[in-house]
């Protein structure tokens, strides 16, 4: 029998609007932000490399026929229901791990095309996220138990996150995962190719505050909410019989590298940490030098419309000061040449970590550390996974610091110490 899928579309009024976000009504000619005049350039890398952010990489995140940023949503739903009506046809003839496969891609096709919308109560951005969460239900259901949803209180806010069960009798160590700020819980883990459950650790994946379905809840980023929502989670979870509450682990890609590594300053439950993707240092490479499409989704995720007060905000989302808090073992990876993290930036705040450590830079890379040559073609989350696997079983000892430059002609992370990462140390890796 055909399974069906029951998409739960949200009952929204039409076009009803922020009154604080700006319209092209009437004649103004008022911007939210200062590079918004920045348009025509967005969408024209949009049309020619095909990405909207990190234009140093030669791959498309978006396909041909996306030419403009306002076509993604559209164009995106059209690519994800494609592969929905394949995954469906797959679910019915019982092929269920083809089916997981198809769902997930149709899933990461909706999530893009939702999230290039940032305006509340947008009804196209509801109905494409409603799609995607009802193809990650037939996912759960396809899992034999192995994903569940999780759903918590926490300051007045319903908050969401996807646990992923590693198999096996016993409790077992338990990961938070924070994904970035273009990401939602959905993204990661792949819930086939799960990189924590196969090394026998759990993993759940929150929508902290400004992230996927809390968007759409208007539970709005500060400067140091999204931490104290990582510890709500925690709490909802650490007292499962089948969690190990004596190692509990944070990883974090992008801007889930910030948020993880500020949940494991606050939090003493966390017995080591391991993020990518850099944003570790100040934000203004971010948001002021970077696309403007970061700034315009971050303050639709903070819900502010003035930029002067997002500024005033960005100050805060340092982690100079709360380095000196991470005790547990730390892995910080880097790409050498990210433009939204500057490597100098990074490494003071390594120095500033008190607990045993590693730092990693990535040679000629930039921010997204996946399909990395020097990795041997692999992403990064495997290797984060083993680093927590080691740190979580006591293989990391106290005063542990390590530096590696993971070279281009290298053996990844298992080189030896760097000399250096500038010039004139770095000289005899370059000559």
């Amino acid at each position: 029998m055909a399974h069906r899928i029951e998409y739960k579309v949200s009952a929204l009024p039409r076009r009803r609007r922020n009154p604080a976000m700006l319209r092209n009504t009437d004649l103004s000619m008022a911007q939210e932000r200062q590079r918004d005049n920045q348009q025509w350039m967005l969408d024209w890398m949009i049309k020619t490399t095909g990405r909207e952010q990190n234009f140093q990489y030669d791959g498309r995140r978006f396909p041909e026929d996306a030419k403009t940023y306002r076509m993604i949503p559209r164009v995106m739903f059209k690519h994800g229901a494609k592969k929905e009506r394949i995954a469906r046809a797959a679910d019915e003839r019982s092929h269920a791990q083809t089916a997981i496969r198809l769902y997930y891609e149709a899933v990461e096709d909706y999530r893009h095309g939702q999230h290039a919308i940032f305006e509340d109560d947008n009804p196209e951005k509801q109905y494409i996220h409603d799609r995607m969460s009802a193809c990650y239900d037939r996912i759960i259901e396809l899992s034999d138990g192995r994903i569940e949803r999780v759903e918590i209180d926490w300051a007045g806010n319903r908050m969401s996150g996807l646990l992923h069960l590693a198999p096996g009798p016993g409790p077992a160590p338990l990961v938070l995962f924070c994904p970035g700020m273009d990401m939602s819980k959905e993204a990661q883990p792949h819930p086939v190719d799960n990189v924590f459950t196969s090394r026998g650790m759990h993993v759940l994946s929150i929508d902290g505050p400004g992230q996927g379905v809390s968007n759409l809840r208007k539970v709005r980023v500060t400067a140091d909410n999204y931490e104290q929502a990582g510890s709500a989670f925690l709490d909802a979870v650490v007292e499962r019989d089948d969690v190990d509450a004596g190692r509990i682990a944070v990883s974090g890609f992008s801007m889930g590298s910030h948020w993880g590594s500020r949940i494991a300053a606050r939090d003493d439950r966390v017995k080591a940490v391991a993020t990518a993707a850099a944003t570790y240092g100040s934000k203004r490479p971010l948001f002021q030098l970077a696309s403007p499409r970061f700034k315009q989704i971050f303050m639709y995720m903070a819900g502010i419309h003035d930029e002067e007060e997002f500024n005033e905000l960005a100050t805060q989302l340092g982690l100079v000061d709360q380095a000196a808090a991470i005790t547990c073992p730390s892995l910080q990876v880097i790409g050498e040449y990210d433009p939204l993290c500057y490597l100098e930036d990074a490494y003071e705040v390594y120095q500033r970590i008190t607990g045993p450590k590693e730092f990693w830079v990535i040679e000629n890379d930039f921010h997204v550390p996946l399909d990395i040559p020097n990795l041997g073609g692999l992403d990064v989350y495997p290797f984060l996974a083993d680093w927590l696997w080691d740190a979580l079983h006591g293989r990391i000892p106290e005063g542990h610091a390590k530096e590696v430059l993971i070279r281009q002609d290298g053996v990844g992370p298992y080189d030896d110490q760097v000399p250096g990462y500038w010039l004139p140390e770095r000289a005899p890796l370059l000559e």
